[in-house]
């Protein structure tokens, strides 16, 4: 029996199920009826026809509970199975129990300190994980380390899977000197297994990156974004995706650091590479305008003293890109919206989808909040004129309308990232609205102030909930 996480696949592209090894020489009809209902099961799991594969894992319960005992391991296999498909479904509320028997069955049968229950915490583990309770995530994934620890051996793949996540979890509750050291650990290990080159060792060291990057590490994220880029470029070639996703991330991380040129020579070269494997209009195109746009203005920034004429020259070629961008996301969300009836009858590609939508909403926000940003730059750099802030003040009136059209009453509205974009928005056009309300003879704009305020606060709300909730 071994311990899996992630969605409904891990990190390693493998699912939480439990598969058939029965050495038992128990058969009769039902034990017979369990072996057809898991296999079809997971056959209709992984196809992601949820439902059916659903009324199957409970019936395969039930028939491991008459042919084989209801304290037998069958069971708690069976339990597993329908526990992993519930936290897949995102109900949270049924797997919990159904996890729980399984770890008491198995405590019962083989003693606590068996393996087969620490690979039962380890999923337990990751339903925690999932729904931000750490502390539990916590105690399940360190007792699942000593026993995978002591039972595999402390060089196990298996072994260094958990350590992983309970690397991740302390990173969550902000321990990061000992969140670093298990993933690093968890690495190590990998690499002695001769899986140093794997997706799943590529995967942790992305995370270790980003890790850097939230404490502000900015070198040694760099450091291992090189590395990452290395390996895809020798493994999968320069124009491929992942060797495209590896460069932008090292191209952000660069851009952060203030390396701008080097970042925006990544970018386009980035974009060269997308315009050769993904189709005209893609989102993926229109989110590497915008950070090439977002790169621009930053040079434009540090120029506005020694050389307004080129200053301006950047934020003109910055404002080409984000009305492409801008143009891009719109056009990727009208298409969607058309396409949301066809896609509810195919679960899988609906959840696609819906990211694809989340990606294109939040690019489309940035992209118009940054249109906005631009006008009032050019206004700092040379003398004010009424008009740039006339269209400032329509951009961000398109981010209101983009998110009530987009967003609102839809499960998009739910996204606490896009959220804070469309609140950024916001007080960026209140502040807006306000410096135009002491000025004399300016027309009065679509939204009041105090709506503004109102709709602010509601954001806020809404936000605030969602990280205690």
């Amino acid at each position: 029996m071994k311990s899996k996480s992630g969605d409904n696949m891990d990190e390693s592209g493998n699912s939480g199920l439990e598969r058939i090894e029965d050495g038992s020489v128990v058969s009769n009809i039902h034990t017979s009826k369990w072996r057809v209902f898991t296999d079809s099961g997971r056959d209709y799991f992984f196809q992601g026809k949820l439902e059916p594969a659903e009324r199957l894992f409970g019936s395969a319960i039930q028939e491991a509970k008459e042919g084989f005992g209801e304290k037998d391991p069958h069971v708690a296999s069976a339990c597993n199975n329908l526990a992993e498909l519930y936290r897949v479904k995102k109900e949270f509320d049924k797997a919990e129990p159904l996890y729980l028997e399984a770890v008491s069955i198995l405590e019962d049968f083989y003693g606590p300190e068996d393996v087969r229950v620490g690979a039962t915490l380890h999923n337990l583990g990751q339903l925690y994980l999932v729904q931000r309770k750490l502390e539990e995530a916590r105690a399940c994934y360190e007792r699942a380390l000593k026993l995978k620890g002591r039972v595999l051996g402390y060089n196990h793949p298996d072994y260094a899977e958990t350590m992983y996540h309970l690397g991740t979890v302390l990173h969550m509750q902000g321990k990061d000197t000992d969140a670093e050291a298990l993933i690093m650990d968890s690495l190590k290990i990998l690499e002695e297994g001769g899986q140093g080159e794997s997706m799943t060792y590529i995967r942790r060291l992305r995370y270790l990156s980003q890790i850097y990057i939230r404490s502000n590490r900015l070198a040694e994220a760099e450091k291992l974004q090189r590395k990452l880029l290395h390996m895809m470029e020798l493994s999968k070639g320069w124009n491929s995706m992942e060797a495209i996703t590896a460069a932008e991330a090292l191209a952000l991380t660069l851009r952060l650091s203030g390396q701008l040129g080097e970042a925006l020579e990544l970018f386009e070269k980035c974009l060269n590479a997308q315009k050769k494997l993904l189709p005209e209009g893609h989102i993926q195109i229109g989110g590497n305008f915008l950070h090439i746009a977002k790169t621009f203005m930053l040079q434009a920034s540090q120029m506005r003293r020694t050389d307004k004429s080129e200053a301006l020259s950047k934020l003109e070629k910055a404002k080409n890109y984000l009305e492409n961008s801008a143009r891009i996301a719109k056009d990727v969300l009208l298409k969607l919206k058309n396409q949301k009836i066809k896609a509810q009858k195919h679960e899988k590609s609906s959840v696609t989808l819906r990211n694809y939508e989340h990606a294109a909403l939040v690019i489309l926000l940035q992209s118009l909040e940054s249109l906005a940003a631009l006008e009032m730059s050019k206004n700092e750099i040379q003398e004010p004129k009424e008009e740039n802030l006339h269209i400032a003040e329509d951009s961000l009136l398109q981010c209101v309308t983009a998110y009530k059209e987009f967003g609102s009453g839809t499960q998009l509205q739910d996204s606490s990232e896009v959220k804070s974009e469309y609140l950024s928005c916001l007080k960026h056009l209140s502040a807006l609205v306000a410096k135009k309300e002491t000025t004399l003879n300016s027309k009065a704009s679509p939204i009041s102030l105090p709506e503004l305020k109102e709709e602010i606060s509601r954001i806020e709300i809404d936000l605030r909930s969602q990280k205690t909730g």
